[in-house]
């Protein structure tokens, strides 16, 4: 800049801070810079430099303008009489410091902001064809080529965007004119370089006819002033040219192109051109004959490809070959949601963008983040897929134009319709605004205050910038957040219950058309439920039909959204009068205490049978879901006093049972619903429910005591203990789980043996008899079979017969089954006394000998070649199989068997807590017991995700497609796009996980000398 010694402009400082400038002695110094004199003072000069985004910004472009200029008078004068261009001028220069340096070095393009004719007000693709043209024609030495050529496309390029920036920081034109503008003079600049490209391959460009498809933003006509340019190509030969020929002619002039765009010269770059939307990516080639596109489209493609060619639009090159590539490839993108899991596809694929963003750039994101640009595109997009292979008025790959007509024909409402439209413009202005500052590919809010204010009086927020930014962002973005997340179930209910006049519906077809697209099987009986739930004017329906939106979103994001839907309609006619449900419905919005309970609802019906079985026995329970603490698994103490005090006060004992297993049941239901809301992990399921068997035969036994003492009229004259075993023992029951027990009896002092194991049998036989009578609620299996000579022996002993049994007749089997016994019901003493009794058994004081050792492993090995169930996969059975549950237990049980009398930690019932106590002590290898552990785990989570998705036990993943993918996602897995929700996946993830377990358990089980080869052939 020039030299000069400030003088008095005649402006004070405080005006200067009055109109807007933040360092008005820097602004003073630069309105008293020589190359202003005549202006300085001028009030319309500062009027305009008052009214851009950043005056400070505005009048440095401004004097570095001027300083440049060999025109200057001439720019000042008419800066000073022609408003139009001091709008548009000192409106970039506030916005952009970019074309402030664009000026600088081009000061002659000020003149490009005089005008205001017919093309300049409403450029057309053609205007800006001619322009780049001219451009490049040297009218002194020629046609220009190589870097000049280049050079001089940038500067003509940078010279339209000029013009179209000051249309859109002065309004003229909003902001999807200045999208459609912008996407119009990339297909220009894109022309352009092809000519370039031709005239310095004139052979190749003789071979081939070379059309360029926009994508994305591009081809949607919707492009920013800053991004990728998204393309494909598609090529073909010319006559007497081999199609091989002409399409490496096309690929080379293709890549050619591209780099002409991105190339950086003195001038810069414009923009990189983006290829990878064509078939196989960037790993296929980049040009392909229309018939290698089709067929590749109809073979290989993935759903997001053919949402991807929603917006492809020819734009350069052969406008003939462009325009047929699309006719030929839209009857496949408009059928793409036939494709199965469209619908899931779609929404796993907008999770995994919203994945992906940084932690610490979410809440700023415009585009990609929550509530950002993207959830309106990709609502819009998924609409105009399902619809419009019916609909052909949707067929635009305009967001804004796709929108409008959405709403129009009642597929959105008009109310969202309208929200939506103002939230896009709001928030494609801010993402303008910001890239303008720069020039840089950017979509995030700044945090800079400086930055914020300038962006927030750009977009017209004036008496408080920042603030009134920060707001109506987060306003915006809740909006669209919650637009999003109803807008494609809205209409469904609109279609079946009254709307308000003049509101156009979804026909039955369209609607049904819908619910197919998310995944309902059944679309008419879906339709029928939502008729039954949203019809009529009561208040019941109300509600429902502000609830139902949203909560069809959450049952198609399920397994089985249809059940989830039957469930909730039949909860709702089993509840729907009483105040309580309908309270807990309406509070089911943000900012409620009972906010979650909806969605919970929602996920838990949809999980599977066992949940809403559970449920619809007491429909009462799903207050459970609104309650903050609903979800926590009670303490068997609190379990136990809840059931004892009801055994004490019902009239008889089946009544007393029926009011146990209505506490189990109800307990069952809670623990269900905390394990798929994802509260509970596999180890505190078992302990829950245990707890609850435990509790449940507490009251089963005292009542059975009580009725046979009414029955008799006379005291009970023995002691009764129950003691778990298995995976009850252990505290690792599943829901499929049976109560393994034993009962121990001892004689009070009085009482003959005979009298009390009369009593005792009576007393054991009638408490499994009123678990199993038949009822509203779940039976409870009682299975002795684990006592003494099993089926065959006394159903109940004395603790003196138990001794005899085990110091006479005790087989191995049996010391390892009592392993995991635990008293849980009963005379508590008696049962401490019969663990005092069996320590010995299960602990041998010296270990196990060789041959011991060698009969355990014969055992196991008998077990798995008999056992495993006929035509069952042995790599995924989850109890028998490779690698499954008995392997894991039978390790760690030969480990306690052999070296807990030297291991405390060892003498425990719970298999992991084994396995962790081995690999302490060192008897184990510590990634040999995480192996084992893990397989544990999975096998453990397989077969409780099995039983909650078909309400029935099995040991064996489904043969149904959609209890199979119900599984997958009770364990996590989500829609990949490859096929039904970790449907694969999920079983090959478990043979992998076993096949590792297995591995551990033939070498740490079997040994590597086990047997004479037979016994380890049929352990395998």
């Amino acid at each position: 800049m020039t030299t000069w010694d400030p003088v008095s402009t005649g402006v004070s400082t405080a005006r200067l801070v009055r109109l807007g400038f933040t360092d008005a002695a820097v602004a003073a110094r630069r309105l008293a810079d020589p190359v202003l004199a005549g202006i300085r003072d001028d009030s319309q000069l500062l009027e305009g430099l008052s009214a851009t985004a950043d005056p400070d910004l505005a009048l440095l472009g401004l004097v570095r303008l001027a300083e440049a200029a060999d025109d200057r008078p001439v720019l000042l004068s008419t800066l000073a009489s022609a408003k139009p261009l001091r709008d548009r001028l000192l409106g970039v220069l506030g916005v952009s410091a970019a074309l402030g340096d664009h000026l600088a070095r081009h000061p002659e393009d000020w003149r490009t902001l005089v005008t205001y004719d017919v093309q300049d007000a409403h450029p057309t693709p053609e205007y800006f064809r001619r322009t780049l043209g001219a451009a490049l024609d040297d009218r002194t030495n020629g046609t220009l080529a190589g870097d000049d050529a280049l050079d001089a496309l940038r500067v003509a390029y940078r010279r339209c965007l000029l013009s179209i920036a000051a249309r859109d920081v002065c309004g003229t034109a909003d902001v999807a004119q200045v999208a459609a503008e912008l996407a119009d003079l990339a297909g220009a600049t894109l022309d352009a370089a092809l000519d370039l490209v031709a005239r310095e391959h004139p052979v190749e460009a003789g071979q081939c006819r070379l059309a360029v498809i926009g994508m994305g933003k591009c081809g949607g006509r919707e492009l920013n002033y800053v991004s990728d340019v998204d393309v494909v190509f598609v090529a073909d030969a010319r006559p007497g040219v081999e199609e091989g020929t002409a399409i490496a002619a096309a690929s080379r002039i293709a890549a050619a192109m591209m780099r002409a765009c991105s190339h950086t010269t003195r001038e810069g770059t414009i923009w990189p051109v983006d290829a990878n939307l064509r078939p196989e990516g960037r790993n296929g080639p980049l040009v392909r004959t229309l018939t290698s596109h089709l067929a590749y489209y109809e073979r290989w493609a993935k759903t997001w490809e053919f949402q991807a060619l929603l917006k492809a639009r020819p734009v350069a090159g052969d406008m003939a070959l462009g325009r047929k590539y699309v006719e030929r490839i839209a009857p496949l993108v408009w059928t793409a949601a036939q494709r199965e899991n469209f619908v899931p596809d779609v929404q796993a694929m907008r999770r995994r963008v919203v994945e992906s963003i940084p932690h610490t750039e979410v809440e700023r994101e415009l585009k990609l983040g929550p509530g950002g640009l993207r959830d309106i595109e990709f609502a819009v997009q998924l609409l105009q897929l399902v619809h419009g292979r019916a609909d052909s008025s949707l067929r635009s790959g305009s967001t804004l134009e796709a929108l409008a007509a959405l709403s129009a024909e009642g597929y959105v409402g008009r109310a969202d319709g309208a929200s939506l439209d103002e939230a896009y413009r709001f928030l494609r202005l801010l993402e303008h605004r910001i890239q303008l500052h720069r020039l840089r590919r950017t979509h995030l809010l700044p945090t800079d205050s400086v930055d914020l204010r300038r962006l927030g009086r750009s977009v017209g927020f004036r008496a408080n910038p920042v603030g009134e930014l920060e707001a109506t962002w987060r306003r915006t973005r809740h909006e669209v957040r919650r637009l999003h997340e109803k807008l494609f179930y809205r209409p469904l209910l609109d279609a079946v219950a009254r709307l308000q006049p003049g509101e156009t519906r979804l026909t039955a077809e369209a609607a049904a058309q819908r619910l197919e697209a998310l995944g309902y099987a059944d679309p008419a009986g879906a339709l029928r439920h939502l008729e039954a739930l949203a019809s009529g004017v009561s208040r019941r329906a109300s509600i429902q039909r502000t609830l139902l939106p949203v909560m069809l979103g959450w049952f198609a994001d399920s397994a089985d959204p249809d059940a989830g839907l039957l469930a909730f309609r039949q909860i709702s006619d089993a509840l729907g009068n009483t105040h309580w449900y309908l309270r807990l419905l309406r509070d089911s919005g943000a900012g409620h205490a009972g906010g979650a309970a909806a969605e919970n609802m929602a996920r838990v019906l949809a999980s599977g049978r066992l949940a809403p079985d559970l449920l619809l026995r007491a429909p009462e329970a799903v207050a459970l879901l609104g309650d903050p603490d609903g979800l926590r698994p009670r303490s068997r103490a609190a379990l136990e006093s809840e059931v004892l005090a009801a055994v004490g006060r019902a009239p008889s004992a089946e009544v007393a049972v029926q009011i146990a297993r209505s506490v189990r049941r109800r307990e069952l239901f809670r623990i269900v619903a905390a394990d798929v809301l994802g509260r509970l992990d596999v180890d505190e399921v078992g302990r829950a429910l245990s707890d609850v068997t435990a509790a449940t035969l507490t009251g089963a036994l005292r009542a059975a005591a009580d009725e046979y003492a009414r029955q008799t009229g006379k005291a009970i004259g023995t002691r009764l203990a129950v003691i778990a075993m298995g995976r009850f023992g252990g505290h690792e029951q599943g829901y499929a789980s049976d109560a393994d027990v034993v009962f121990v009896h001892e004689p009070e002092e009085g009482t003959g043996e005979e009298v009390a194991a009369k009593q005792a049998h009576a007393i054991a036989n009638e408490m499994r008899r009123l678990l199993q009578l038949p009822a509203t609620d779940p039976p409870l299996v009682v299975d002795a079979d684990l006592r003494p000579e099993g089926r065959q022996g006394p159903l109940v002993r004395t603790l003196a017969s138990y001794r005899a049994y085990y110091e006479r007749w005790s087989k191995l089997w049996e010391s390892q089954a009592l392993l995991r016994a635990a008293p849980v019901a009963g005379d508590a003493d008696l049962g401490a006394r019969f663990v005092d009794l069996i320590a010995p058994l299960r602990w041998p004081t010296a270990g196990l000998t060789d041959n011991e050792v060698r009969e355990i492993r014969r055992m196991k090995a008998r077990i798995e070649a008999e056992r495993l169930p006929r035509g069952a996969d042995p790599t995924t059975h989850t109890k028998l199989g490779r690698g499954g549950l008995a392997d894991v237990e039978w390790v760690a049980q030969l480990l306690q068997m052999k070296h807990a009398h030297a291991v405390p930690a060892l003498r425990t019932t719970g298999t992991r807590e084994a396995l962790a106590a081995a690999a302490e002590a060192g008897l184990l290898d510590a990634q040999d017991a995480k192996v084992l552990d893990d397989a544990w785990l999975e096998a453990t989570r397989v077969r409780n995700a099995v039983m909650v998705v078909r309400g029935r036990p099995s040991d064996q993943f489904p043969s149904d497609v959609r209890e199979l993918a119900g599984v997958a996602r009770l364990l996590g897995y989500r829609a990949t796009g490859a096929g039904p929700v970790g449907a694969g996946t999920v079983i090959e993830d478990y043979r992998r996980i076993t096949r590792h377990a297995r591995a551990v358990v033939d070498r740490v089980f079997y040994g590597e000398t086990y047997g004479d080869g037979n016994e380890a052939a049929g352990s395998r």
